[in-house]
C-alpha cells in the first residue's frame, strides 16, 4: 500500500476533500501524510501595476500558508493519522510544477488533491493545476471533488 501521500492544500472545500480522502487511506494502510501549502507570487506578478510592496505582501503570504498548513495538520493530527507539514514559497513558478517537483523531493508514493471540477471556458481561463499533475505525475494521484453547496 502507500506510505508517503502528498496532500496539496489550500483551505478551500476541494483541498479540504482532498485531505479528507487521504486522510481515510491513511488510517487504513498507517500512511504518512505530507501536508503541502504552495506560496505562490505568480498571481501577484499578473496583478495590477498599482503601488505594491511585494516584499512585505510575500512575508503575508508565507505566514499565511503557515496558518494553512498548521490547519491541515491540525485535521490530521484530529483524525489521529501520521503526517508532516511542508510550507514551500513556490516564487512565479506555476502551482503544478512545485507540487510535480514535491513528489519526487518527498518521497510520495501518492498524491491526494481536490479540484473544482471546472469544464467549458472557466477551465480554460482559469486552468486546472489538478489536471496538469493528474497528466504529468510520476505516481498516482486521487481527485476529490468537494461536495456541491445547496441551492
Amino acid at each position: 500500500m502507500y506510505k508517503r501521500i502528498l496532500v496539496p492544500y489550500d483551505g478551500s472545500a476541494p483541498s479540504r476533500a482532498g485531505l479528507a480522502e487521504a486522510i481515510d487511506l491513511a488510517a487504513d494502510s498507517g500512511a504518512t501524510l505530507v501536508l503541502l501549502h504552495v506560496v505562490s507570487e505568480l498571481p501577484l506578478l499578473m496583478g495590477s501595476e498599482a503601488y505594491v510592496n511585494y516584499g512585505e505582501l510575500a512575508d503575508i503570504l508565507m505566514t499565511s500558508g503557515q496558518a494553512l498548513a498548521q490547519e491541515a495538520a491540525g485535521i490530521a493530527d484530529k483524525a489521529g493519522v501520521k503526517f508532516e507539514t511542508k510550507v514551500v514559497d513556490g516564487g512565479a513558478t506555476a502551482v503544478c510544477d512545485v507540487i510535480l517537483d514535491q513528489i519526487t523531493a518527498q518521497h510520495c508514493d501518492l498524491v491526494a488533491m481536490g479540484t473544482h471540477g471546472r469544464r467549458g471556458l472557466k477551465r480554460l481561463t482559469l486552468g486546472s493545476d489538478a489536471e496538469l499533475v493528474l497528466r504529468r505525475s510520476p505516481v498516482p494521484v486521487l481527485l476529490a471533488k468537494a461536495a456541491e453547496a445547496s441551492a
